[in-house]
């Protein structure tokens, strides 16, 4: 039998142990659409549906072993990072996917948790901003990472969100995708801009707690479609219609007792 070609995504972020987020919310993003993953995992944390309540980073020595013990031997095809901590992450991080320039890397700039949990040092927001966003193909702030990145107020219209996404291009990124799960608009709004247009993604607004891990989700599946070689733009609209349908159907799961997970298996349960 012929050796077949199976498409690699590699995810940069911290581990959560109770599986709605982080690391272990990406590797169920990328088995959901076909895609094998990878991980190189940046912090450990101890945190459920609740909150987080222990973090304990990585060495920056192992971050990089575990890197280069993955490029070294899998054709990586799509990365993305999530959770990285602090500014001496960041700027190894950025160093590491200068090696691998090839790949599209989709930065998720994680600040705070769905719990509200601060989860990026105040002085690593420069380092996002001038080494890690130039390495960008893709970067997904929502609302507040967008306003915390730009130094300005919180976008409240949808206007504003397309000039906030103008504003990050300045950074270096070749694209951005401005999250608006925490607007307050009747439906869901994220604008994604490309330096020459802007496309605005529209869905109805799902009613649940269980959002744990959105953001992590959306961009693994972002990574996925662009390692099964889709464009950036078609990446983006599967991701999107992924995240609605995962946080439609597991509204009504009982996973925890706080914000619970989306349903990364939702198509499974459909079958």
């Amino acid at each position: 039998m012929a050796a077949k070609t199976v498409p690699i995504a590699l995810t940069i972020a911290g581990s959560d142990p109770s599986g709605g987020a982080g690391i272990q919310a990406d590797l169920k993003t990328f088995s959901a659409f076909g895609i094998y993953g990878a991980t190189v995992i940046t912090a450990l944390t101890a945190q459920n549906t609740l909150g987080v309540t222990g973090v304990l980073p990585i060495s920056l020595d192992f971050i990089a072993a575990q890197f280069h013990s993955v490029v070294s031997d899998l054709a990586v095809s799509a990365i993305k990072t999530g959770m990285l901590g602090d500014a001496a992450t960041v700027e190894t991080v950025a160093r590491l996917l200068a090696d691998i320039p090839a790949a599209p890397v989709i930065v998720d700039p994680v600040m705070v948790a769905t719990s509200g949990d601060v989860l990026l040092a105040p002085d690593a927001i420069d380092a996002v901003r001038y080494a890690l966003l130039p390495r960008a193909q893709l970067v997904t702030p929502n609302i507040p990472e967008a306003s915390r990145l730009l130094d300005c107020p919180l976008a409240e219209t949808e206007a504003d969100m397309r000039v906030q996404a103008e504003a990050l291009m300045k950074f270096g990124c070749a694209a951005v995708l401005v999250k608006g799960g925490h607007g307050a608009e009747e439906d869901a709004i994220d604008v994604f801009f490309d330096g020459r247009a802007h496309h605005v993604f529209r869905l109805p607004r799902v009613a649940t707690r269980n959002s744990h891990g959105t953001g992590c989700t959306l961009s693994a599946a972002i990574a996925a479609g662009l390692a099964r070689g889709q464009s950036m733009r078609d990446a983006v609209e599967a991701a999107k219609s992924y995240v609605w349908h995962a946080l439609s159907a597991g509204a009504h799961m009982e996973i925890g007792k706080g914000n619970g997970p989306v349903d990364h298996n939702f198509a499974l349960r459909k079958a």
